[in-house]
């Protein structure tokens, strides 16, 4: 079995192999994959720190070209990365195919972002002088991404960064390393010169704490868990490097007396269990009005029976497996709490199949409060909790009483309820009648309180974390 090197320097670098292993049938290896050290991770930042500046006064053309080739092999290899995904972190084909599909529209947004090339021009409140505002590369950006969307993350960090001069030290989720590791290579394949785009795969005890602490990046975007955030904002904090997290979520899907029920019941359904649940964006908390409680309960219990949960890569698969045993664990833990906080409604026992996996049906949880676990902790499975209430005002009042403040959603036919939720939900992205999870690249991504810290992701947004803000003033 071939071991796979990380990218440093525009060279590949062999290490200790680790196996990647698909949760779907645990007897697949993947393929093996080298670890980073920490002294393979300080030569990564000190390539990029050495390419960086003659990379961000490139000019935007070329920088676009090589964005555009970046899309063109990612999709000219579309079928084998979304089998890939689907392979190694459990998502249906499907929705892999979707993600791959993703990747290659988010490199060409931002070929075309490097093009606009941000700026203004001022008249000074001063005669005989103008001002130039403009936008420059941050520098050395440390990318540390999760597993759950493994080419989609990395993908809509790494674009906006090249695209506007940055060189990258991308730190992939060791779960995941092997769409990282494609992408690196048709990154190098494309012509990124050298040092300008750097693949480290590991620990994140070992990489991502060397990306934390190394003075020579200037810039960390992270995508994971809350603690591990809070690791990352007191180490970039420290010594004054510039920070973007995006984190948890425990997201609300209100569901109001005049919904379109089986409407509701689908984006219900899509929200809180497609992925698996594994998507910081999902609905895991589900507020019903009382008027409707039931049928609602009972539809979407009906809708979770005719899900097929299987190999991810198997036709008709519409749930995959949990990601790994770490998490099927947390996931029947959180379940036997719930057994004891309110009512099992439907589902959540352990499922065999054909091939040795992490299968586990969707829970249904009902007669749920709002200051039980299962509503305030972020579980990352397929588990939803339904919690009943009398009115609108209710409803919006439980929504919000959450740490959480990343995704809210709302189903409804009424104008009035609609605009007032989007004004008064706290959080930084809000759904009518529409799933909580699955956002357009084009468009902000990001949170308030505990999920989210810095300028959103995404879209021209992107442009305020990769970018530093020079003001210029010129007699004439």
């Amino acid at each position: 079995m071939a071991l796979h090197p990380n990218l440093i320097g525009g060279e590949w670098r062999t290490g200790e192999p680790f196996l990647n292993i698909n949760p779907s049938d645990l007897g697949d290896v993947i393929g093996e994959y080298a670890r980073a050290t920490v002294a393979d991770c300080r030569d990564a930042i000190a390539a990029a720190r050495g390419a960086g500046k003659a990379w961000g006064l490139t000019p935007p053309q070329a920088r676009a070209d090589l964005l555009y080739k970046v899309a063109a092999g990612i999709e000219a290899e579309a079928g084998k990365l979304a089998d890939l995904l689907a392979r190694e972190e459990g998502k249906t084909l499907r929705e892999a195919a979707g993600e791959v599909l993703r990747a290659v529209q988010l490199f060409r947004f931002y070929a075309g972002e490097a093009l606009r090339g941000p700026g203004e021009r001022y008249d000074s409140s001063r005669p005989g002088i103008e001002i130039q505002v403009t936008r420059e590369p941050v520098g050395v950006v440390g990318l540390i991404t999760p597993w759950n969307f493994p080419i989609g993350i990395p993908t809509w960090k790494i674009a906006p960064a090249l695209a506007w001069g940055n060189a990258v030290v991308l730190k992939p989720a060791d779960l995941v390393p092997g769409c990282a590791w494609e992408l690196a290579r048709i990154i190098h394949e494309a012509g990124a010169p050298p040092g300008v785009f750097n693949l480290v795969m590991g620990r994140g005890s070992v990489v991502g704490a060397e990306i934390i602490d190394n003075p020579g990046v200037d810039a960390i975007s992270f995508t994971g868990s809350v603690e591990t955030g809070a690791k990352v904002l007191q180490g970039a904090a420290a010594r004054g490097a510039k920070v973007q997290m995006e984190m948890g979520g425990k997201n609300p899907l209100v569901v109001l007396a005049d919904a379109d029920i089986d409407r509701a019941v689908q984006v219900a359904l899509d929200g809180a269990y497609y992925g698996t649940g594994q998507r910081c964006t999902a609905s895991s908390r589900l507020i019903v009005e009382d008027a409707i409680h039931d049928r609602f309960v009972a539809g979407l219990a009906e809708a979770l029976a005719a899900q097929v949960v299987d190999d991810a890569r198997k036709p008709g698969t519409t749930i995959g497996p949990v990601v790994d045993q770490r998490q099927y664990e947390q996931d029947l833990r959180y379940l036997d709490i719930g057994r004891g906080e309110a009512h099992l409604a439907w589902g959540g026992a352990p499922l065999e199949r054909a091939t040795r996996g992490f299968y586990l049906q969707p829970a249904l949880f009902t007669e749920v409060r709002n200051d039980m676990t299962i509503a305030r902790e972020e579980i990352f499975g397929p588990v939803a909790a339904v919690i009943r209430v009398k009115d609108y005002e209710e409803a919006l009042a439980v929504a919000n009483d959450t740490p959480f403040g990343l995704s809210a959603g709302i189903c409804t036919t009424s104008l009035k309820h609609a605009q007032h939720f989007r004004r008064h939900a706290e959080a930084g992205m809000v759904m009518v009648n529409c799933p909580t999870a699955g956002v357009d690249y084009t468009a902000a991504f990001g949170g308030r309180k505990a999920s989210s810290y810095g300028s959103r992701e995404q879209g021209r947004y992107a442009v305020e974390f990769y970018t530093t803000v020079k003001t210029a003033y010129q007699a004439m």
